[in-house]
């Protein structure tokens, strides 16, 4: 089982980036899967999930509106469309695998988003 993500990167405060979790070694399609991030010094935060078949989306208040999270199951990959970036969304942002409600089971390595001028 591997999550690997890509994406992030250096950009300007109401900039855009899409980051991306490449999913492998599982059923893709059965797994809620979720993007949570951790800000400089700070502990982890769940932004995001999606049910295995997309029909359905979750977001933390304060990402609602500027933020898409999608997947393409034909392609195992899950998506974060981050849009009209603010400073306080530098993070490391991790894709994570659901295995309940309340836990996740499978992290990814993570992907830097730096919202910087």
């Amino acid at each position: 089982v591997q999550l690997v993500e890509s994406g992030g990167g250096l950009v300007q405060p109401g900039g855009s980036l899409r980051l991306s979790c490449a999913a492998s070694g599982f059923t893709f399609t059965s797994y809620y899967m979720s993007w949570v991030r951790q800000a400089p010094g700070k502990g982890l935060e769940w932004v995001s999930d999606i049910k295995g078949d997309g029909s359905t989306t979750f977001y933390v208040d304060s990402v609602k509106g500027r933020f898409t999270i999608s997947r393409d199951n034909a392609k195992n990959t899950l998506y974060l469309q981050i849009d009209s970036l603010k400073h306080e969304d530098t993070s490391l942002y991790y894709c994570a695998r659901r295995g309940s409600m309340w836990t996740f089971d499978t992290w990814g390595q993570g992907t830097q988003v730096t919202v910087s001028s």
